[in-house]
């Protein structure tokens, strides 16, 4: 059963078994594979990455696990974070969760920056559907990009948009409703 935390390709890739099998995937609860790292770990390991972008293979060898380990827990907790939404230490009970809450507090005349991080993963299996949009045109690796907006001091104020390498960075910012953002608000700089 693919929960709301699953990637498009996944689900793509778990329509196209269903279609083969017929039927639903029959698994019992709880018969996943069991994570490597626990919760808390997992916790911290998305906190780090998020607040200092250390790469997946030196957060694996902090925690003495494999880099697939690594980026599979930031792909679990990031979406947890992003629904809870981002706190703004020097105002209490401010929440930003979502692209407009960002613009609505930056106009008030915070910094704004803004980043697209690569992020290598596994090559998708032959055959599968998508394949070929995660090969980045620049680095000629397989990679996912995530949009990442922080403020002055480097305090992340949203993380979204994960998107497959091949997607520029300029097609991403017109899909994910930032280069509207900055259409409706034009006393915000980034």
């Amino acid at each position: 059963m693919l929960t709301e935390l699953a990637h498009p390709w996944e689900v793509a890739r778990e329509s196209a078994l269903r279609e083969e099998r017929g039927r639903p995937r029959q698994r019992a609860a709880g018969a996943e594979r069991k994570p490597k790292l626990v919760f808390v770990d997992r916790l911290l390991v998305t906190l780090v990455h998020l607040r200092h972008q250390l790469p997946h293979a030196v957060l694996a060898e902090l925690f003495a696990v494999d880099r697939s380990t690594v980026s599979e827990a930031i792909r679990q907790v990031r979406p947890l974070l992003a629904s809870r939404g981002f706190a703004i230490p020097d105002r209490p009970g401010l929440r930003l969760r979502t692209l407009a809450d960002v613009f609505a507090y930056v106009e008030e005349g915070v910094d704004l920056r803004m980043d697209g991080a690569k992020t290598q993963v596994r090559r998708p299996q032959a055959g599968r559907p998508g394949r070929r949009a995660f090969v980045s045109g620049k680095r000629r690796q397989n990679i996912i990009k995530t949009t990442t907006i922080s403020d002055g001091q480097g305090r992340t104020l949203l993380s979204d948009g994960v998107r497959p390498g091949r997607t520029h960075d300029q097609s991403a910012l017109r899909t994910e409703g930032i280069a509207e953002q900055f259409r409706t608000r034009p006393t915000v700089k980034a």
